[in-house]
């Protein structure tokens, strides 16, 4: 497993992040579909010693749970120092609604909220998973700037938002010498290229590393047309985000099948490998619920597309409206 720097900071990350939304009890939260901790576990542990270094997760995962169970098992497989831990802040946490946002009384609670359940003094990344259009923004970031300078994150990354709010909050911390931003956690697929227009040149220009989620997107990229799943029958979230382009990204994906059949490789393998080769982009999060899933995502690093095979995944691609900053 390669390692990278993320934008330029200094912070080296591995060539593939696991995101850890897929670890939560099904019984806590909005999604029925992810699994246990028992069944984490086997996952989580494949993934460290496959080489995955860089973890991503976020406080509102299965209301806190994915926290509970990273704190719960990740210490015992791996030493602190070996491992780039990255949570996030903003959303609404189901016993404590008035602790949502990005307001200074927010941030402090939920950070130290965070580091508890993950049993941990310090997270690498600390990331405000979308703007808060209530508070701002330089109350946001002095906030953030001091979960930094009190030693309980090393860097600061943001989530999808709009590139006139990213480049907004990036002069408000310079401006007042506070700590700037130094990664996007941006939706980036062949599906969902939206950010192309305006976020990635942002973050090509400011050195900002991207680490983008939902890069098959939820799975769309990674089967032929039509075929059902049962995260695809019970992700309300995948329905908001690609229901209403369907027509339109059935040729994106028969594309990517057509590229997939020709390079001898599995469907995910090359719509991840469309993902790794764009400019900017640091490390894809994948999600794997089954240990088929990394090895497959593994044996993938190896691909490179050629500038032909990518013109022709890119070809079918029609302009979405914006999707995943709310």
């Amino acid at each position: 497993m390669r390692m990278k720097r993320l934008g330029a900071s200094g912070l080296q990350v591995s060539e593939l992040c696991l995101g850890c939304m897929t670890y939560g009890e099904p019984s806590r939260g909005g999604h029925r579909w992810t699994l246990s901790e028992a069944e984490s576990r086997p996952l989580i542990r494949a993934a460290v010693e496959a080489g995955i270094s860089f973890l991503d997760t976020a406080n509102i995962y299965s209301d806190g749970s994915s926290e509970e169970i990273l704190g719960d098992y990740l210490w015992s497989i791996a030493r602190r120092d070996e491992i780039v831990l990255a949570t996030k802040v903003h959303g609404v946490m189901e016993a404590e609604p008035h602790m949502q946002g990005l307001s200074r009384r927010a941030i402090m609670h939920n950070i130290d909220a965070s580091l508890r359940r993950l049993k941990t003094d310090h997270v690498d990344l600390y990331q405000i998973h979308r703007w808060d259009y209530d508070t701002p923004i330089a109350e946001t970031m002095e906030a953030l700037h001091d979960v930094v300078k009190a030693g309980k994150a090393r860097y600061l990354g943001a989530s999808s938002m709009f590139a006139w709010q990213f480049a907004k909050a990036q002069e408000v911390a310079r401006a007042n010498g506070w700590t700037p931003f130094i990664s996007m956690q941006n939706q980036i697929n062949l599906i969902y290229r939206e950010e192309e227009r305006e976020m990635v040149p942002l973050c090509l220009d400011q050195g900002v590393g991207m680490i983008p989620w939902s890069p098959m997107a939820r799975g769309r990229l990674t089967r032929p047309w039509g075929t059902e799943t049962a995260r695809g029958q019970t992700d309300a979230y995948m329905r908001v985000l690609y229901d209403r382009t369907e027509a339109a990204d059935r040729a994106v994906i028969e594309a990517v099948q057509e590229v997939a059949a020709e390079v001898g490789r599995p469907m995910a393998q090359v719509a991840l490998a469309w993902v790794r080769q764009k400019a900017g982009v640091t490390a894809p999060i994948i999600g794997v619920s089954k240990p088929a899933q990394l090895a497959e995502a593994l044996a993938g690093l190896s691909l490179e597309l050629s500038a032909d095979q990518i013109a022709r995944l890119e070809a079918p691609y029609v302009p979405h409206a914006v999707a995943g900053h709310g």
